[in-house]
């Protein structure tokens, strides 16, 4: 029976030194798991039962099973690596076999605009619409956008400023023509500036003029591209009156509408007429303080081309355009198991579903137990290399007794064959 027990444990140490060789071999590979062999002995069944004097036959090889821990996430320089702070997988397609699960995310863009991996695996997730919102329901292989964005026309203007009250009235009356003067900065108190849009997304530059009237009124002139929104060139009008109350607070009116005309731009090009701008100047004031803008924004941008992608840690992916705007292009799904021990590996830093696992419960980043991502960052192998060089010494010096009881029973059995 010796021999029996010996060479089993010679079979089962040379699969656990097989099992540590792979760990020490993927000790640098991201997103790999360490495995360990897991050992089971061994008894021969008997029709009156084993009883208390029964001797085992040795030991065999019960599973190999891999270690879902966390690995250290080391930060890198390319933006489309991705880690997985936390549990879950990345889902993987050809388009044909099964999903494969991976927790490398080692990620590239295809010649077609397609996420993989390095073995030409598309990255599974939820795609956006034109606007930019996400569609979640079947994930399928997400697809970066190839074309800009286009254009949007300037709709609304939001100003906030004060006016300073102290300042001297600079409004000669109706009965001067003209009232002002732009390129004279003595028939108007202050001006501002602000770029604004056509539906081609040429840009028009607007410059509002104030010009104080009264105590407490001001008159507010507009040009666009140097041509006054209001009256004629000889003769330009306010686009309004603003009048405060007499604690400086609550200009009426607080919002307008107002047109653009066709004008000449800067580099020579006709810009389109805008029509229907909302302006709004609520929560402007006009203290004894000097002048000053707090806010002065618009909605109009020109049109973009796709400049880079970032990665939120939900896993919306963004795409962002040259002329500063930004929108989702789409969403990571994961995944996460019940037995992840029952994943089968099947290289490539890839896993497979298999009935021991279960299925697979998939959302998006940083939902329920799912972990969050993180660009710009890979998730480096839990493969402890001190403790496995520790086992591997420990599973030589388990293989070598194994052999010596091979040696000693041969060496009984040469007793015996030699008495006479």
């Amino acid at each position: 029976m010796s021999f029996q027990q010996g060479l089993s444990g010679l079979n089962v140490m040379s699969k656990n030194l097989d099992i540590i060789g792979n760990n020490i071999a993927n000790a640098n590979t991201y997103g790999a798991k360490g495995s360990r062999a897991e050992f089971a002995d061994m008894y021969a069944n008997a029709l009156n039962g084993a009883g208390s004097t029964s001797i085992g036959i040795g030991v065999q090889l019960a599973s190999v099973s891999q270690q879902f821990t966390q690995g250290n996430i080391s930060a890198t320089d390319n933006p489309m690596d991705v880690a997985i702070n936390g549990g879950g997988f990345f889902q993987m397609t050809d388009g044909f076999s099964p999903i494969t699960y991976s927790r490398n995310g080692q990620f590239k863009v295809d010649s077609s605009g397609y996420i993989v991996n390095n073995q030409g695996l598309q990255l599974v997730g939820y795609r956006a619409d034109t606007a930019g919102v996400i569609q979640p329901g079947l994930a399928v292989p997400l697809q970066l956008p190839t074309v800009g964005i286009e254009p949007q026309q300037t709709s609304t203007i939001d100003m906030e400023f004060n006016l300073d009250s102290g300042s001297a009235t600079t409004d000669p009356g109706a009965a001067v023509v003209p009232r002002i003067s732009f390129t004279n900065s003595n028939t108007y108190n202050k001006a501002t500036s602000l770029t604004a849009f056509d539906e081609k997304g040429q840009s028009v530059a607007l410059t509002f003029y104030f010009q104080k009237s009264a105590t407490d009124t001001w008159n507010v002139y507009v040009t666009a591209n140097g041509t006054s929104v209001g009256g004629t060139p000889a003769d330009p009008q306010p686009l309004t009156d603003l009048s405060f109350l007499a604690n400086g607070k609550t200009p009426t009116p607080e919002e307008l509408t107002f047109d653009i005309p066709a004008s000449t731009n800067a580099l020579g090009a006709e810009t389109l007429p805008i029509t229907g701008i909302n302006l709004s100047v609520a929560g402007s004031t006009q203290f004894g303080s000097s002048f000053g803008v707090t806010n002065l924004a618009q909605n109009g941008y020109a049109p973009g081309s796709l400049s880079a992608i970032v990665i939120e840690s939900t896993g919306v992916i963004t795409a962002r355009y040259s002329n500063g705007q930004s929108k989702p292009a789409g969403q990571v799904e994961l995944a996460t198991f019940r037995n992840m021990q029952g994943l089968q590996p099947v290289g490539g830093n890839g896993w497979q579903r298999t009935f021991g696992s279960g299925d697979p419960v998939v959302g998006t980043p940083g939902v329920g137990n799912i972990g969050v991502l993180q660009s710009g960052a890979l998730e480096e192998s839990n493969v402890d290399l001190t403790g496995e060089l520790v086992n591997m010494i420990t599973a030589q010096r388990n293989y070598q007794a194994n052999a010596q009881t091979i040696k000693t029973m041969d060496q009984v059995l040469q007793t015996l064959v030699n008495l006479r």
